[in-house]
């Protein structure tokens, strides 16, 4: 798996798991669910990712869009 794989598989995790909470425990989730885009739309406009930095230093294979 490459690095742009996990980092859209964990975004897209938070973002139901932030969705699910606020809909069976309380809508203050859907702020993990915004934060998430937010740093997604950050991510695309800067190329900065923290989560893309912490897998490139572990070792992870890189793809096309975290370079």
């Amino acid at each position: 798996m490459t690095i742009d794989r996990i980092v859209l598989m964990f975004a897209g995790t938070m973002a139901l798991v932030g969705t699910l909470l606020a809909w069976l425990v309380s809508p203050w989730w859907l702020l993990l669910t915004g934060f998430v885009g937010l740093n997604m739309l950050q991510a695309s406009l800067t190329g900065f990712c923290p989560l893309a930095m912490l897998l490139r230093a572990i070792g992870v294979k890189p793809g096309v869009a975290f370079e």
